[in-house]
């Protein structure tokens, strides 16, 4: 279909709208999002895709995997903060709804995409730069995590991030994960290495919200995920790096027990050795990965004794060896089903409900529906975090996040299908173990009454589970800074700040 001069076009949609009263921020029609679009085409000089493009399908489908995808009335791609504040405030100012897009490595339903709205893609954000001086660098918000971490490497530093190079800047550290990385131990989350926000408020202001400007924002952003503004750039701590002993070791299924208690004398040991951090996988349907343990020293030590509990456990492949992290990190390769989503809760170390929990995910019937799906798969995550990773943060500054200073288990269960018409199934059995595994926590007196943001599904209440403490903090940060709530109201995705009223930990 032929596309109708920019500027006839922008005119004929816009001018039978200037009479109309603005929408209220409950109310969004073809319309007023239509209108926005153009708008955003005629006044910014920057790019807005339009369904009737082409490249349309490739940009509004950009998300890691078709449970994220959707139709947005356009795609809007600025490169600059300013082009970001005109638009914002435009569709604070008109009641618009839109979403927010940095890598798109989420699974969640319209968490980072939209229908009938708006959709900021923020992949122009792709520049890096190192300021030795200052022992920084600042981080566009649309860069991948492999972007970053090659730049840097040509000058021996790195900085507190993702696991997975594809995963995006902007989504993993803003999350309630926080950017819970393999240097964790040592400094913290991700979010709590961050010096300095440029941050897009509703009002379109930009500001910098660090320690010493907005020092509240600067807190609220440390887990607040997508509620306050729109983040355009990270100033992040920079770290010596070099070699690592790292990669994963492969097991059979059988080997379950055995691993458990290794990962217990692990994370029980009095003081936990900062240079070692792990992740183990199980995968109870599949018949060639039993379970997978990525496991990385942060120096170039062969066969550290943190490690130890887990070195008599026969394997069926080691490909650990000494290597730069970022080699290390290029191994970690997300699942590629179209169709995913992740549960997640938290418990504390103890022998006999590692070993209920071994039983619930290795035979419960949810496994049997989950194999009937077509390429029904499942795999179950024990991340351990030691209290190191929780006070690092605290040294920081603080983060939103409320976390119990105890060693403890951040559980997650990724399922992964292939049909649309298998969604209800699949999350109804994945939600159904999930509830299994805590219940068992809580019966034995040791769950952690925490969900972490980047990998939960977006029916789990996660800032809810922040704490009352946290929770008040952060909604007297919104009313300072987004009165109106336009976050909350016109940006439906994500995980939003709980009602006024509504009872938390």
């Amino acid at each position: 279909m032929a596309r109708i001069p920019l500027s006839l076009r922008a005119l004929s949609i816009l001018g039978g709208l200037l009479c109309l009263p603005s929408p209220s921020y409950g109310v969004l029609n073809q319309t007023s999002a239509s209108a926005a679009c153009a708008y955003l085409e005629s006044t910014l000089g920057t790019g807005v895709v339009l369904p009737s493009e082409v490249r349309y399908q490739t940009v509004s489908e950009k998300n890691w995997v078709q449970t994220a995808w959707a139709s947005p009335t356009c795609v809007f791609q600025p490169t600059t903060a300013q082009q970001v504040s005109r638009a914002v405030k435009y569709l604070a100012q008109r009641g618009v709804h839109f979403a927010i897009r940095s890598g798109g490595h989420s699974p969640a339903p319209l968490g980072a995409n939209i229908n009938d709205g708006v959709l900021f893609d923020m992949s122009g954000f792709n520049s890096v730069e190192y300021h030795a001086g200052q022992g920084v660098a600042v981080v566009g918000t649309g860069l991948r995590w492999g972007d970053v971490y090659h730049y840097l490497d040509q000058y021996n530093v790195t900085v507190v991030g993702g696991r997975i190079l594809q995963v995006g800047v902007g989504g993993l550290t803003l999350g309630s994960k926080c950017g819970l990385s393999y240097l964790s131990d040592m400094y913290g989350l991700a979010c709590d290495n961050v010096e300095s926000f440029e941050i897009v408020l509703a009002d379109g202001s930009i500001v910098n919200a660090n320690k010493h400007s907005h020092p509240d924002l600067w807190w609220a952003l440390k887990g607040g995920a997508n509620n306050f503004g729109v983040v355009t750039r990270f100033t992040l701590t920079t770290y010596p790096t070099g070699n690592v002993w790292g990669g994963y070791r492969m097991y059979s299924l059988d080997a379950l027990p055995a691993l458990f208690d290794a990962l217990l004398q692990y994370q029980s040991v009095p003081v936990k050795d900062i240079y070692a951090n792990l992740m183990m996988q199980a995968f109870p349907l599949n018949g060639t990965i039993g379970v997978l343990l990525n496991m990385v020293y942060n120096k170039p030590v062969e066969m550290p004794a943190a490690f130890a509990p887990f070195y008599n456990i026969p394997t069926i492949t080691d490909t650990v060896h000494i290597q730069p992290m970022t080699d290390f990190l290029a191994s970690q390769v997300p699942p590629s089903l179209p169709r995913l989503n992740w549960y997640a809760t938290s418990f504390k170390t103890d022998a006999t409900l590692f070993k209920t929990v071994e039983k619930i995910v290795t035979t419960a019937p949810e496994l049997d529906t989950i194999r009937n799906l077509t390429a029904g798969s499942i795999a179950v995550g024990w991340q351990p975090i030691s209290t190191n990773a929780i006070l690092a943060g605290h040294v920081r500054g603080g983060n939103a996040l409320g976390l119990e200073n105890v060693n403890q288990t951040w559980f997650v269960i990724d399922i992964g299908w292939w049909d649309a018409e298998d969604d209800a199934v699949a999350n109804e059995a994945t939600e159904s173990l999930i509830a299994k595994v805590e219940d068992a926590a809580k019966s034995s007196g040791k769950h952690v009454d925490y969900i972490f943001m980047n990998d939960a599904a977006v029916s789990q209440d996660v800032i809810g589970h922040y704490g009352n403490k946290s929770v008040a903090k952060l909604r007297a940060v919104q009313r300072r800074y987004d009165p109106r709530e336009a976050f909350q109201k016109l940006v439906p995705g994500g995980f939003k700040l709980p009602p006024e009223g509504q009872k938390m930990r």
